[in-house]
């Protein structure tokens, strides 16, 4: 048999989604994705992301688990825990799981616990930089402020401020060129310090008299507006977020550019593949926990015992003969997260034959983590070829590949902790572009074909 014929018939042919699909999914993928970036702009933050979620299923009848006396098949269920955390389920003719894990904080700026400071007659925000970022891209941006408030009373008061048209937005103020030719000699990793990310918050003085006249001001602003003091400021949490709202990108509008994506648009698709599926035999469950971009530590991690907590709660009303952690133990699992797409400007560290493209559809990564397959759930071929299987099944547009070239670096998810319960479980996620940038990059067309991939494997009972 010729070359071209062997080619053809046995490789395995990876194109643009565009031109595999019709221009009625096309229309289907446009019309989508508007929805998704009224989503990201409302999202901006975890406890944002877990109050509006818990708003919306609330309307679609979904019931507190903590509330109920038992539990049957075809229940909507919600468990929610410090605001941050979100477990969300339908209940099927079986107690086994199938479970969709995506976290939903991102990369940001959040204050120390005082930060208010006066310099030159003007005010700053002191801030400390969660996650992984470029603490250059920080610099020259209009920054937006979201955040809680709690006073000596314990009322809790929201903060956003940055969103709307006619607020004022913050910034952090770089060095202009003409005086940084020191600074641009620097390695790129200390040409901006954390303590540099000092957010400009005022420069008008309360008076003549007082020697941090504008620091003054900003906190008697504060009081006006919040009812808070300064102490009041060292309980809160108050993260800066870019104020910029996602767009399209592209002459085409092919692909959305905004804050937050990792990981919130597996967030977004989980969400509403759950509340599009079937009810079946096995139980279907999304998982949104918190932490995850500084090692998934804390009482609302992945790492915390939140999943664990509500699967015992669950085998006890549903009458279950198992355990919690046997429901665990025989649950399947995608871990929902992004993954690098190849870049061309920096294409050195990747293995173009290993690596996601963007627009060739949702990626399965049967591992990640760094160097030697460190901190990383190394999913078996058997799983693997089971979600492939139902991906094919459901006409779903995927791809395969890692993250980068193997000693480059590299990232993790949180499905080696999941793995911990002995389910199996595998990385599926759209491919991005900057990732932990304040403007993230996705194809439209990877965004539907992520839905379509979790509603599949909801739906595959």
């Amino acid at each position: 048999m010729a070359k071209k014929k062997i080619l053809k018939k046995w490789s395995w042919e990876r194109k643009s989604g565009w031109l595999r699909i019709s221009k009625t999914e096309k229309k289907k993928i446009f019309d989508f994705s508007e929805d998704y970036k009224d989503f990201l702009s409302n999202n901006k933050t975890e406890r944002e992301f877990v109050e509006n979620a818990l708003a919306h299923v609330k309307s679609k009848g979904f019931k507190d688990i903590s509330r109920l006396k038992s539990i049957k098949k075809g229940d909507k269920l919600f468990y929610s825990y410090k605001n941050k955390a979100l477990i969300l389920a339908k209940v099927g003719s079986s107690p086994d799981f199938k479970l969709v894990a995506a976290h939903v904080d991102s990369p940001r700026l959040d204050l120390k616990p005082f930060p208010l400071t006066e310099d030159s007659d003007l005010a700053f925000f002191k801030s400390h930089y969660y996650g992984g970022i470029k603490k250059y891209h920080w610099m020259s941006r209009p920054l937006a402020l979201h955040g809680v408030l709690l006073t000596k009373k314990n009322k809790v008061i929201k903060v956003s401020v940055g969103e709307k048209e006619g607020e004022p937005a913050f910034i952090i103020s770089d060095l202009l060129p003409h005086l940084a030719y020191k600074q641009m000699d620097k390695k790129m990793s200390e040409v901006i310090q954390g303590e540099t990310l000092q957010i400009l918050i005022g420069n008008i003085p309360l008076s003549e008299d007082d020697k941090h006249s504008v620091k003054a001001n900003v906190l008697k602003l504060l009081n006006e507006k919040y009812g808070i003091d300064e102490e009041d400021l060292a309980v809160g949490e108050l993260e800066f977020v870019p104020a910029d709202k996602p767009r399209d990108v592209g002459i085409d509008g092919s692909m959305i550019g905004g804050y937050g994506q990792d990981d919130r648009i597996c967030a977004y698709t989980s969400l509403k593949a759950l509340l599009d599926s079937k009810v079946g035999r096995r139980t279907n469950l999304a998982l949104f926990v918190d932490k995850e971009e500084i090692g998934s530590v804390g009482n609302t991690s992945a790492n915390s015992s939140f999943l664990l907590n509500f699967a015992n709660m669950f085998a006890r009303l549903y009458k279950a003969k198992e355990t919690g952690f046997d429901l665990l133990f025989n649950s399947k699992g995608i871990s929902a997260d992004v993954t690098g797409a190849i870049n061309p400007l920096f294409k050195d560290v990747h293995d173009s034959e290993n690596a996601s493209f963007l627009s060739r559809g949702v990626s399965i990564e049967k591992y990640g983590g760094n160097g030697g397959k460190y901190l990383t759930n190394d999913s078996s071929s058997e799983y693997f070829n089971e979600i492939r299987n139902v991906l094919n099944s459901a006409k779903v547009i995927w791809q395969t590949g890692e993250l980068g070239k193997i000693d480059e670096g590299g990232g993790g998810t949180i499905a080696y902790i999941l793995a911990k319960f002995g389910m199996d479980i595998i990385d599926v996620g759209p491919p991005m572009l900057g990732m932990h940038s304040p403007c993230e990059v996705v194809s439209k067309l990877d965004l539907f074909q992520t839905y379509k991939a979790y509603r599949a494997f909801y739906n595959e009972n």
